[in-house]
């Protein structure tokens, strides 16, 4: 176990995994001087001003017993508060990237914390940073209907809607096009911006655009969607998970599109 100066709360992973500390019926981030089991080199983390908190990657998966379980961190959304999902998010992209980024890319030497959200090489003198993977999804509009598909690498049989990776050289709106067409056959018109969050899977994030269907037959790519069509709000399938921020695009869709905005 780490030592520690004073209680603080300790963000840590199996993989992705987080472990939580059962009470009365409820779950929460561990609070204590040290960290409960052996960690490989915690290190702080800064999640807002008035928390002290630290994250590591732990040496193996702790079983649940009756103080302890832990949660992969997509399901954690159903156990924590939302303010505390999101700070496990953060923190779980730190101990990705800092579980990857042991070596410098330019000179292959050790690299150390610099700052709390970088590391620093001190051979050949360059400082890096966290890579954060940028992808836009898209809700499609024709009439009263939207776009839903299923994508192979889904956990379920739920639909959801196209999304995929920004590419070197694109701008957020040719990904959107460019996804689009290659996933389903369709071209689209009238993009405009929904919002965006964080998706720690292990480290993106989502970027929300509306549109509206032009032109085009469905074809679906094949390696990457297994199922795709319009449906009416009278006729939908299974939904994503109130987590997403395709739900979020769905359901300010379903309200019929009001001035506000749910906030993530």
């Amino acid at each position: 176990m780490e030592k520690q100066n004073k209680a603080c709360y300790w963000f840590l992973f199996f993989q992705d995994k987080l472990l939580l500390k059962k009470n009365n019926g409820s779950y929460q981030i561990p609070y204590q001087e040290n960290a409960p089991f052996g960690t490989d080199n915690s290190f702080e983390v800064v999640l807002d001003s008035s928390l002290s908190a630290r994250a590591a990657s732990l040496s193996h998966e702790i079983t649940e017993d009756e103080q302890w379980i832990m949660i992969g961190l997509r399901a954690s959304w159903n156990y924590l508060p939302l303010d505390w999902y999101k700070r496990a998010g953060k923190a779980h992209q730190l101990v990705h990237w800092d579980r990857n980024s042991r070596f410098c890319p330019a000179c292959g030497k050790p690299l150390a914390w610099h700052t709390v959200i970088s590391k620093y090489c001190d051979s050949c003198h360059q400082e890096f940073y966290p890579v954060i993977s940028p992808a836009m999804i898209v809700l499609i509009r024709r009439g009263e209907e939207v776009l839903l598909v299923h994508a192979r690498n889904f956990r379920g049989s739920f639909h959801g809607l196209v999304a995929g990776f920004l590419e070197v050289g694109e701008t957020l709106e040719q990904c959107v096009r460019r996804e689009v067409m290659e996933e389903t056959g369709l071209t689209i018109k009238n993009i405009t911006y929904f919002g965006s969050q964080p998706w720690p899977y292990p480290s993106g994030i989502m970027i929300g655009f509306f549109a509206d269907y032009e032109s085009g037959t469905i074809k679906l790519q094949d390696d990457e969607l297994s199922a795709g069509s319009f449906f009416s709000k009278e006729n939908l399938p299974e939904l994503p998970a109130k987590l997403s921020i395709a739900r979020r695009m769905i359901d300010w869709w379903l309200a019929g599109e009001p001035a506000e905005k749910p906030a993530f």
